[in-house]
C-alpha cells in the first residue's frame, strides 16, 4: 500500500479521495463543490476529448458553442424540464453593478438556448439533421459533491441534434448509447451494461432515456452516459418547425446526449489500486516514463545519452524521460507508480552496456529484461496487452457481481453488499421505485437491451412482470 493511500477494504471512499489527491489528479477549490483539475487529470480529459470528438465528427457531428447564460424564462418554456433542474440552478441576478431586468441561469444544461437558436437555423428539411455537439463547462449545484463523480462545476460534452422524423431521432438516439459503450469499453477498459432508463429516472423532458452502467469495485453503479430522445417537446417548446418534402410545416424530433469528467472517476474507481492510479495506456497522456539510474556524474552523462538515442525518433507523446536530478530512482519508481503510467522504464550504468532496459507492467507489477534493439514495437504490443488485461479483469469483476434474486427480503438483505442486482420490478409505477430507494437507498438503473423475456412476480408487490430490471446502490 502506497504512502498516504487508505486502503480499499478499510475505507472505500477516503481511498478514493486519497487516490485522487495523492496521485495530483485535482484538489479542492475554495469555492466549496468545485475542483481544480491538475495536469494529470487534465491530461486524461484531454485524451478523453481527443478520442470521443474524432468517434464523434466519424458519424457526422460537427463542434459549435453556446453562451453559458440562459434567460431563466427560456427554462420555464419547456415544464418537465424546468421541474427537475430548477433545484440545481444557479442564478445571476445582478451583473455590472445593477439588477438586471431578467435573470439569467448558469447553464446546467443546454437544450433551451441551443433549441432557441435552431430555431432559426432550420426552415427545411434540407436542413435536417442537424448534428451539433459542444465542449462546455455546466453548473449543478450540488449538496454533496465528490471530486470528479459529482462537483458543482463540471466539464462535460453535450450533443444536441434535430431531425424530420421520430425514426431518424430514435435511430440517432441509440447510436451515441452505443458509441458511449464502445468508448467505455475499448479505451476506459470499463465494461457496461447499455438499456434504458426507467420513466421515473429518465432525462426532464424526454420521451426517453438511454444510458451505460458501469459497476465500482466497491460494488456501487456509476451512470458513465446518457443518451436521450426529446421527441418534440423543445421544438414546440421554442416553436422549431421545418418545411417537409410534402409542404407541410411540422416540428422537429430532437436528441440530446452527454458524458462528462465524471467518467475519470468511473476509471479511478474501475482499476485503481491500494498503490495508487491506474491509467488504461489509450488514455494515459505518456503511456511509457523512462527512469535513469546513475550514481555520478560521468554515469550520468552515459546513461542519459543513451536514453535520448534510444528514444530518437519516437513520437514525443508516447514517453517522458524523467531526466529530473533533484530526486533518487526510489522516488520516482514511487511517483510513476502512483499516477498509474502504464509502463515504466529502468535504465542504468549496467544495462547501458548490456544494451537493454527493465520494463515494469503497473497493471501486473511484472519486471522483465528488453534491449533496446526493437524495443518500441515490443512497447506497443504490451501496452495492447495491458489495455486488454485491464478490461478482462474489470470484466470477470461485474460477471462475478451480478446476481438475479426473487425475494425482496433476499434483496433487502444482499444489497448493501454491492452488485447488479437482476429483479423483477413493477418499473412502470414510481411508487414502487420510492420503495425501492426508501428501504434500500438503491434504484433501478437500467432496463437492459439484452434482457430476455421471461416471465415473473415484482418482488415489492407480486404484479406479473415480463422481464428483470438491473438495479444497484449507485454514486
Amino acid at each position: 500500500m502506497a504512502k498516504g493511500i487508505t486502503a480499499r477494504s478499510e475505507d472505500y471512499s477516503q481511498w478514493y479521495l486519497d487516490v485522487v489527491l495523492k496521485a495530483e489528479m485535482a484538489e479542492h477549490s475554495p469555492v466549496k463543490g468545485c475542483m481544480v483539475i491538475k495536469p494529470t487529470g487534465y491530461g486524461i480529459w484531454e485524451k478523453i476529448q481527443q478520442h470521443l470528438d474524432r468517434m464523434f465528427k466519424e458519424t457526422g457531428h460537427v463542434n459549435a458553442y453556446f453562451p453559458m447564460f440562459i434567460p431563466e424564462s427560456f427554462l420555464k418554456k419547456e415544464a418537465e424540464h424546468v421541474e427537475g433542474f430548477a433545484p440545481e440552478c444557479a442564478v445571476v441576478t445582478h451583473g455590472g453593478g445593477k439588477q438586471l431586468e431578467e435573470p439569467l441561469v448558469v447553464r446546467p444544461t443546454s437544450e433551451t438556448i441551443i433549441w432557441d437558436s435552431y430555431r432559426n437555423w432550420i426552415s427545411s428539411y434540407r436542413d435536417l439533421p442537424l448534428l451539433i455537439n459542444q465542449w462546455a463547462n455546466v453548473c449543478r449545484w450540488e449538496m454533496r459533491t465528490r471530486l470528479f463523480l459529482r462537483t458543482t462545476e463540471f466539464l462535460w460534452q453535450e450533443g444536441h441534434t434535430a431531425h424530420a422524423t421520430h425514426e431518424e431521432a430514435e435511430e440517432e438516439t441509440m447510436k451515441m448509447v452505443r458509441i458511449y459503450q464502445k468508448f467505455a469499453e475499448e479505451y476506459l477498459a470499463m465494461p457496461v451494461l447499455v438499456g434504458r432508463k426507467t420513466d421515473r429516472e429518465k432525462f426532464a423532458g424526454a420521451l426517453h432515456t438511454y444510458c451505460i452502467e458501469g459497476l465500482m469495485q466497491d460494488g456501487k453503479a456509476l451512470q458513465a452516459g446518457t443518451s436521450h430522445h426529446l421527441g418534440q417537446n423543445f421544438a414546440k417548446a421554442f416553436d422549431v418547425k421545418f418545411q417537409d418534402k410534402d409542404k407541410e410545416l411540422k416540428y422537429v424530433h430532437a436528441t440530446s446526449w452527454g458524458v462528462s469528467t465524471r467518467l475519470i472517476g468511473g476509471m479511478i474507481m474501475t482499476h485503481s489500486d491500494d498503490q495508487g492510479l491506474v491509467v488504461p495506456p489509450r488514455l494515459s497522456p505518456r503511456p511509457v516514463v523512462i527512469v535513469p539510474i546513475w550514481r555520478s556524474d560521468e554515469q550520468m552523462d552515459a546513461v542519459l545519452g543513451c536514453a535520448r538515442g534510444m528514444v530518437e525518433g519516437w513520437d514525443p507523446l508516447f514517453y517522458y524521460l524523467d531526466d529530473r536530478d533533484q530526486y533518487k530512482p526510489g522516488y520516482k519508481f514511487n511517483e510513476w507508480e502512483l499516477k498509474g503510467v502504464p509502463v515504466r522504464i529502468e535504465i542504468g550504468p549496467r544495462d547501458v552496456e548490456n544494451r537493454e532496459v527493465v520494463v515494469v507492467r503497473r497493471d501486473t507489477g511484472e519486471k522483465a529484461t528488453m534491449p533496446m534493439d526493437g524495443l518500441r514495437e515490443k512497447l506497443e504490443a504490451m501496452l495492447v496487452e495491458i489495455q486488454a488485461n485491464l478490461f478482462t479483469k474489470a470484466k470477470a469483476r461485474v460477471e462475478a457481481s451480478t446476481h438475479t434474486v426473487d425475494s425482496y427480503d433476499e434483496y433487502k438483505a444482499r444489497i448493501g453488499e454491492g452488485g447488479f442486482f437482476r429483479v423483477f420490478l413493477d418499473h412502470e409505477n414510481p411508487e414502487v421505485e420510492q420503495q425501492l430507494q426508501n428501504d434500500t437507498r438503491s434504484t433501478v438503473r437500467c432496463i437492459p437491451f439484452d434482457a430476455e423475456e421471461e416471465e415473473g412476480a415484482c418482488m415489492i408487490t407480486g404484479k406479473p412482470c415480463k422481464y428483470r430490471v438491473v438495479a444497484a446502490q449507485s454514486y
